[in-house]
Formats: C-alpha cells, structure tokens, sequence
C-alpha cells in the first residue's frame, strides 16, 4: 500500500471518528456553550472584583465551645484565705546589723490564765491543840485549782468560777462574791502557784534553749537570755537577737544589747520568741521561726485541702473536655461532622475536595497550594483558572458566575490570597493547548491504525 493511499485513508478515519464524536474534548469554561440564554458569566479577578465576591454572606462553621472551655474557669478553692505575708524578707550582708526595736507597751499588771495553777487557802476551825499548829492547820487548808479550756476554775461547794484574763485582785474580788452567795466564809487567800498561761521561747546560739514562764514579776530579755545560759557567739559583730512577736520581726545587734540598758530591760510579752543567731543570712533564724508560724497559722491546711479537693475537680473536668474534644475529632475522620468543601478540578495535581476550616474564612490560594493542590505545571494553563459559583438566588436558578485569574504574571497571585471561598465553589484549572492536543493525538492514534485496516478487511 502506498503512502499516498495510507494518508488518504488516515484522513478519512479522523473524518469519521470526528463524526462519530469519539475525537477527545477537553472541559472549558465557556459562557457562548449551549443555548443563546447561556447563565455563565466569566469575571476577571482584580482587587476591585475581590471585594465584589468577599461581599457575599458566609458565616464559617464554628468549633464547639468545648475547645475554647478551660478546667479551672469560675472555680475557687473552699475556705481559702490568705497567704500570710513573709516573715523574713531576703537581704544581702548588710554593712552594719540594723537596730529594730518593738514599741513600749504600757505596764500591765498579770492576768490569769487557762492552765495556770491557783492556790486558795482558807483557815480551818478545830480543837485548841489543832489552832496552836497554826502553821500545819493552814498548810493543809491549801489547795490548788488549774485554770480549764474555758477560763475557770471549779471550787467544791461554789461551782466554777470564771478568772480568765483577771488580775489577782479581780480574781480575789469575783471568788468573795461567789462565796458569799453560797453562804461560806469568805476569808481565804489566793495566789498563783504555777505560772503556765504565759510563756516566753529562747532559742538559736544559747548554751540551754528553752520555754520560761512569765510570772509577776516582767521578764525582761537579759533576764531571759541569762536564764537560757546567756549567749554563745563566736563572732559579735554578725551576731544579733532577733525577736519575733506578732507576726513582725525585730533585731537587735549583740554589740548593741550589752552596750545599751534599755534594750536589755526591754520588757518581753507572752508569745514572744527570741533568737540568737550567729548567720547573718538568718536561714537557722528562719527555720526556728518557721516552726512559730506553724503552731499560729494551723488553718492553713483547711487551705491546703480545699485546693487539694479543686485540683482533683480540675483534673476531672479537664479528662471530660479532652474525651469530647477525642470524640469530636474522631467524628471529624469519619466524615460524620457538617462541613463546608470547596472542590478542586482539572489540572490539578490531586482532584478532589477542600474543606473549609472552622472559624476563619480560606482563601484561592489555601485551596491551590495546601494538602498537595496546586496547578499541574505540565498540564495546567497558568492562563485559565476559575472559580465557579452558583447563584444563591432562586430566581437565578442555573445562573453561574466565573472568576477567571491568570498568573502567567505571577504578581497576580496577590489576588489569590485575597480572594475568599465559599461552600460548594468549584476550583477549576484549564488544561493548555499543548496537553489538549497532546491528548487528542493519543486518543486517535490507535483508531487511524485500526479503522483502515478494518475498512480494508471489509
């Protein structure tokens, strides 16, 4: 068979697959296709046609509010108080140990206290032989009562009588009168015994650390540094008695006590604790007041169990949002969760649909360049790319608007990152005439080899 006669019958097998329609024909966007009524309507994306498209209503989907919910928002702990303030501020070594005294306090006489010991002697009636043993008869006539929990002592015959916080004399005054209610002798003497109420504690760099009473008589801070065993220092110019009452701490350089009378007869109250430290970055002064801030500060572990009681609440709260947030999330993978997609086809590298994420609007170029979008650069026409959209409008039923961008000026890629998507947009990239004909040829190749063979078999 000659050329001639091969090309004539290649002609006619291309003439007759083209009138058979079986020749390849590649998707476009053309708004003259179809009837004269055609509703496509192709608009070029430029920064005023941007603001024209984003006008379109478009509330994103929202996230649930549990990704948003915190485990300890509006919660606090049950009786919570405050945090005492420090006892002891951080300081450097300091030049010279500064000298801070506690204010005067006017002079009280001794007040009766819960476990102090009073002694009540009365005199007793007997036998001559028995009055000239004065001495004997009275002793035995003496009898101590302890001051109980509530501030009374209980006296056989009288009942309890109330002396908590009294002076002696008031003491005195208040058990007259019960005894003469109750119809005894109101003769009798009263003193305390044992002084228990009211304590002093002297601890830190003296030979016998221990508790001292005070009695009637004031105790004074060189009384109770010599009862301690006085001080034992082996450098005085870092050494200091520092005094801690009522929350405050005091200071007073050993150099300055023995030189000065009147800080050693500073008068000391009960409660207070003294110290003698030798460290001038006061950590032995801090861990013996420590132990004083305990015994005054018990109710702190009511605090300490309310926020042990709102951390377990915390902790189970926060295991309920992250199960949802695992049982939202796994919803999300098996596409059992409304959402909004945008779809890419084409030539595009992967064909398929973008999902419009939660909470924000996406633009063209989230959809063409993330998850492995993009043009087909082999295939793809940097010329033609669209943006189809629907008409929402009923009566425009049918109607579709094209936003054409072409980047073969890739400044207009700008547009793409301002242009918003909405649901059901369809991403749309043309194919270049190259790879058009490219795939025609493919597609008639095969039949102009088996269309003459199959005429000439005939």
């Amino acid at each position: 068979m000659s050329r001639q006669v091969f090309g004539s019958l290649a002609v006619i097998g291309t003439l007759m697959l083209g009138a058979c329609g079986v020749i390849y024909t590649s998707p476009d966007v053309n708004p003259l296709a179809g009837d004269a009524d055609s509703k496509v309507r192709v608009l070029e994306i430029t920064p005023e046609s941007v603001m024209v498209a984003n006008r379109s209503s478009y509330q994103p989907k929202e996230l649930p509010g549990i990704f948003f919910a915190t485990a300890g928002s509006g919660s606090t702990p049950r009786g919570a108080g405050a945090v005492p303030e420090p006892v002891i501020d951080y300081q450097n070594r300091p030049a010279a140990l500064e000298t801070r005294v506690p204010p005067n306090l006017p002079d009280m006489p001794y007040t009766i206290g819960v476990g102090d010991v009073l002694l009540l002697a009365t005199p007793q009636v007997g036998s001559t032989v028995e009055q000239l043993t004065g001495l004997l008869a009275a002793s035995n006539a003496r009898q101590g009562y302890t001051v109980q929990d509530d501030g009374a002592i209980a006296i056989p015959n009288v009942g309890r009588v109330q002396v908590a916080d009294m002076t002696l004399e008031e003491a005195e005054s208040r058990l007259f009168q019960r005894l003469v209610e109750n119809q005894i002798d109101p003769t009798f003497s009263l003193e305390v015994s044992e002084f228990n109420s009211r304590r002093v504690s002297v601890g830190g760099a003296v030979r016998q650390p221990g508790v001292m009473p005070i009695t009637l008589t004031p105790l004074t801070l060189g009384e109770a540094l010599a009862a301690a065993g006085s001080v034992s220092v082996a450098d005085i110019d870092v050494s200091s008695v520092r005094l801690y009452r009522d929350g405050q701490m005091y200071q007073i350089p050993l150099e300055n006590l023995y030189s000065r009378s009147d800080l050693q007869n500073l008068e000391l109250i009960a409660g207070d604790s003294v110290f003698v430290d030798t460290d001038y970055d006061l950590s032995r002064a801090e861990r013996f007041f420590q132990q004083q801030i305990v015994l005054k500060q018990t109710s702190l572990s009511g605090r300490e169990m309310a926020l042990a009681e709102l951390s377990t609440a915390i902790n189970l709260r926060r295991a309920d949002l992250n199960e949802q947030r695992a049982n939202f999330t796994q919803s999300i993978d098996l596409d059992a969760v409304d959402r909004d997609y945008v779809y890419l086809s084409g030539e595009v590298r992967n064909q398929g649909r973008y999902t419009l994420p939660f909470n924000r609007r996406a633009m063209l170029a989230d959809a063409l360049f993330q998850s492995g979008g993009g043009i087909a650069k082999e295939t793809g026409d940097a010329s033609q790319i669209y943006v189809l959209r629907a008409a929402d409008d009923v009566r425009e039923f049918g109607a579709v608007t094209a936003w054409h961008l072409d980047v073969r000026n890739a400044a207009n890629l700008a547009m793409a990152s301002r242009f918003e998507l909405r649901p059901h947009d369809i991403v749309f990239v043309a194919e270049n005439p190259v790879t058009r004909w490219g795939r025609t040829i493919d597609q008639i190749t095969p039949s102009l080899i088996t269309a003459p063979v199959n005429a000439l078999a005939d």
